[in-house]
């Protein structure tokens, strides 16, 4: 039996208790992955093996829900909740199931009476949906006993109390306003932006404090507040996208630079719903970036193919040129072999850069390297492109130290400083910087002064084989080496707009594990 507690309290703080989830299933692969689910969720999970042991769990301590796999051995789900109906009557009851067929379902919600079907394989979002509603669904039904009870109570109270009406008439009120305040309370303490609006979610009836920051306006400006003219600030209108008629509805909307998953529940007020904002910019983000790593990784590995096949093959013609060369020959005839030459040892540095490309480094071939020295070597190596042009080059250098290969470093500053030097097409300015960029993280950057990236270019700068150089100019491999080398050794690459104009390649990197001591030997 594993017991995995949440962060924070759920909705069980309404009832004063810790909510607890017991999960019910035969196979531990199952259960670790609702256990890693039901991570983001608020409440106390506990997940066994099989019914026996659920049942001895139900009778130690307090359950508010059950999730039970459809087929176990021995007792299966829909008994299993059957007799939790009978015996627990309150805690609510899921199953969880990929293979029952329409009897099963009947028999589950004939006999067992059960909350709500979760099927296999699960999207996580419902998941959490469904759980968050049953452990809902039974505070509910607590709460209501609850106040069945203080009802009783009170009405009581109110039989042998009739000479002090007036006095628990007030005290009633009281309490109604505590509950109005508590409402309110646990209305505003929901960290997403929540509303109830009205008009084709186009006016605000009441939302919560989160709503308020979003939008940039105080609370008690938000009864009556409309979205025309953006007055909702960084949320997005959901009027005309149908997301405030008809049934519950969720979509994915754009605003300047943040995505927002906005959900619509509708009311039984006709044009009344309540919609709930989430950010997940930062999620959509992070899978892009999977996306293009394993895009990546799937590259190196047919790049590295490739260039060794496509190896011997220019060895031998380069060899074949050169032993024809030096045969008496027509002028035409040495012109043409000096051709299929630079056109062979074209071919070759491709292959190079391919074979660059797909090598990953091995541990043992890090090490400290300073920043500051990859961007002189480099700069070493370029110094006749340099002379060729009219460039400025201003260096920035602060300490750091970074763990990492130093010729494939080197190979990232080179092509940085060629990419910006072709951009400026003759002359302009070259920024260099170094330094630290957080907790065990340097960075280094390279800005010039070139007419900058398109937002339509950048979206795909650092794939491999795309370029916008003309025909012959460039492999469109220099910038995706870059990304290559950078996730590789931990670090990540990202394109920047300059401080004025052209642009900004930054790369960060794990410091080397004697960072600190430079940095404050340099201080």
């Amino acid at each position: 039996m594993t017991t995995q507690r949440a962060e924070g309290a759920g909705p069980a703080a309404t009832a004063g208790a810790q909510s607890t989830l017991l999960v019910v299933d035969d196979d531990e692969h199952v259960r670790r992955a609702l256990r890693r689910v039901l991570r983001r969720s608020t409440c106390r999970v506990i997940d066994v093996g099989d019914a026996a042991t659920a049942l001895q769990v139900l009778e130690s301590e307090p359950v508010q829900v059950v999730v039970s796999d459809y087929r176990m051995p021995g007792m299966s789900g829909v008994d299993l909740l059957r007799e939790v109906k009978e015996r627990w009557p309150r805690v609510q009851r899921v199953l969880l199931t990929g293979q029952a067929d329409s009897n099963a379902i009947e028999e589950a919600v004939n006999q067992s009476e059960i909350f709500r079907f979760i099927w296999k394989p699960w999207d996580d979002g419902h998941l959490l949906i469904t759980i968050q509603s049953a452990m809902d669904q039974y505070w509910v039904v607590e709460e209501n006993a609850r106040l069945q009870r203080l009802l009783a109570e009170r009405n009581a109270q109110l039989e042998r109390l009739n000479r002090d009406l007036d006095g628990q008439l007030a005290a009633r009120s009281q309490a109604l306003v505590r509950a109005a305040q508590e409402w309110r309370a646990c209305f505003d303490a929901l960290g997403d932006p929540l509303a109830i609006l009205r008009g084709g979610g186009c006016e605000v009836v009441r939302a919560n404090t989160a709503f308020a920051r979003a939008a940039g306006v105080p609370v008690n400006a938000l009864p009556g507040l409309r979205c025309d003219a953006h007055a909702f600030g960084a949320l997005p209108c959901p009027a005309g996208r149908g997301l405030a008629r008809g049934g519950a509805l969720e979509r994915e909307i754009t605003v300047r630079d943040r995505t927002w998953l906005v959900r619509s529940f509708p009311l039984e007020e006709e044009g009344v719903s309540v919609v709930v904002y989430k950010d997940v910019t930062e999620e959509r983000e992070v899978s892009r970036r999977l996306f293009h790593a394993e895009k990546m990784s799937a590259v190196g590995q047919l790049a590295g193919g490739v260039a060794h096949e496509i190896n011997n093959p220019l060895g031998g013609i380069l060899a074949f040129a050169q032993l024809m060369s030096r045969e008496d020959r027509s002028a035409e005839d040495m012109e043409n072999l000096r051709l299929i030459q630079d056109a062979a040892n074209r071919a070759k540095r491709i292959v190079e850069s391919l074979l660059r490309f797909s090598r990953r480094p091995r541990e043992e071939e890090k090490g400290p390297v300073e920043l500051s020295q990859a961007f002189e070597d480099a700069l070493f190596l370029l110094s006749s492109q340099l002379k060729g042009g009219r460039y400025e080059v201003v260096r920035r250098y602060e300490p750091a130290c970074a763990h990492a290969n130093a010729n494939q470093l080197q190979q990232i500053a080179v092509n940085l400083l060629v990419n910006a030097l072709q951009a400026m097409d003759g002359e302009g300015r070259v920024v260099l910087t170094t330094g630290a960029a957080g907790p065990g993280r340097v960075h280094l950057s390279v800005e010039d002064s070139g007419p900058g990236i398109e937002p339509e270019i950048a979206k795909r700068i650092f794939e491999p084989f795309f370029t916008t150089k003309p025909e012959g100019q460039g492999t469109g491999l220099g910038l995706s080496i870059c990304y290559q080398i950078a996730e590789e050794h931990g670090g990540s690459i990202r394109a920047e707009s300059g401080a004025e104009r052209g642009a900004r390649f930054v790369v960060e990197l794990p410091a080397a594990p004697h960072q600190k001591v430079s940095e404050e030997r340099a201080v």
